[in-house]
């Protein structure tokens, strides 16, 4: 018996349920041809519902494909230029629902969309309408970079958003990832897939994006060579018009940005290389690395006080004038300070990140004393610079009556070694 035959007497061949569905602009999904079965039918709405892009992710998509095209006739040079650009409110999908899909032999898994449950998404078709009689589609290249060639050809494609946090990924061989800083419980998840798909979810993966990564040819692949761990940084940024080339995903109302100068791999799990210079070692404890560290830190900066209440004090003549009201708005956002809830939310957490390394025991305390004040430095640099002062902020004492002023790169506060469990 062939091996087709069997698997189709198992139940194991691919069962097909093709579909068309029309879409308006908000997401609304009608069911035109598909399968009689109501719940398969459901399950086909349910999909479409949950993978397509609406409102304005459906303008942001459709626009950025009416570019890589090549439809537009002169140069995207503002968002007015991009939003000039009509998006047509409808939409034909055609597809299949597929199940019993083996990605281990499938053609062209990539595709196919996964589902919850097994099932597989393929849509072989997008038409688009303005009035729901006439469809197009927009027109394919046999080139597969010629899309991006007329993406980035743009002045608009290279515009990226304001930088609203970055986190240092570092993924070890076995699979754990740690985050420094570590980033919010919310996000955790989205970010650790993010890496674990970038750096591959398989042995297999893991060494050949490794190698990809450092352009080997196949006959210099070598198992000696496959990393102990691997780092990257993932840049949360605000949304551009239209999403650079280090856009690797959506989150929330923000893009990821991978830069691709910040990738690191190390052999033994103390010197590390850059992926853009493999033969410069970067050490953790000083060489390259700890000089940039080092320079990082020896930095012009002014000391800002932050209080409980909302007050925001700094030296005359610290911070220019055209500057003030930025900076204490920026600092008051930050620290959630005239905010009794978030200012505390902020300040223990500052104190759990500082000290609990030294003090595990802190993790067992349910509730910090809350500081009436914290003191914050800030790189002259960034006074002017358009970026968000909580990325460049470092917060270096606080005080809890208002006098007395603990140095947080100091030993455990008093304040806080009375709240510790007593032996």
């Amino acid at each position: 018996m062939g091996e087709a035959k069997r698997r189709k007497q198992l139940g194991l061949m691919p069962t097909v349920h093709p579909f068309e569905a029309e879409l308006d602009a908000q997401g609304n999904v009608i069911l035109g041809s598909g399968p009689g079965d109501a719940a398969l039918r459901e399950q086909i709405v349910a999909a479409l519902r949950e993978t397509q892009p609406a409102g304005d992710a459906w303008a942001r998509g459709y626009r950025r494909a009416y570019i890589m095209a090549g439809l537009p006739d002169r140069l995207l040079q503002t968002r007015e230029d991009l939003e000039a650009i009509p998006v047509p409110p409808l939409r034909r999908l055609t597809g299949e629902l597929v199940f019993n899909l083996d990605p281990r032999t499938s053609r062209g898994i990539q595709d196919y969309l996964p589902l919850e449950g097994g099932a597989w998404l393929h849509l072989r078709r997008l038409e688009t309408s303005g009035d729901g009689q006439h469809w197009e589609s927009l027109p394919e290249d046999e080139n597969p970079l010629a899309g991006l060639q007329y993406l980035m050809q743009h002045p608009l494609a290279h515009e990226q958003g304001a930088l609203v946090a970055s986190y240092d990924a570092t993924q070890w061989r076995e699979g754990r990832i740690d985050f420094e800083p570590d980033p919010p419980a919310g996000h955790l998840e989205q970010l650790e897939a993010l890496v674990r798909d970038w750096h591959g979810e398989t042995p297999e993966g893991w060494a050949e994006t490794h190698y990809e990564s450092l352009d080997l040819p196949e006959e210099e692949e070598d198992e000696a060579l496959i990393p102990t761990a691997r780092r990257v940084r993932l840049e949360l940024r605000e949304r551009a018009p239209l999403s650079g080339l280090f856009n690797v995903a959506s989150l929330g109302e923000h893009d990821v940005h991978l830069p691709l100068e910040s990738r690191f791999y190390t052999l033994d799990g103390e010197t590390w290389h850059s992926y853009e210079d493999p033969d410069a070692e970067l050490e953790e404890d000083g060489g390259e690395l700890g000089g940039f560290l080092q320079n990082l830190l020896d930095v012009d900066t002014v000391e800002v006080t932050v209080w409980a209440d909302g007050r925001v004090d700094w030296a005359q003549g610290d911070i220019p004038d055209d500057q003030a009201e930025r900076v204490r708005a920026d600092l008051l956002r930050a620290t959630g300070a005239g905010d009794p809830d978030a200012w505390a939310t902020f300040t223990e957490q500052v104190l759990r990140d500082m000290f609990t390394p030294d003090t595990p025991a802190l993790e067992d305390v349910d509730a910090l004393p809350v500081p009436q004040a914290i003191r914050i430095d800030i790189p002259v640099d960034a006074l002017t610079d358009p970026d968000p002062l909580a990325q460049a902020f470092i917060e270096s004492e606080v005080t809890f009556d208002g006098q007395t002023w603990r140095d947080l790169y100091d030993d455990l506060p008093e304040e806080l070694a009375l709240r510790l469990p007593q032996n």
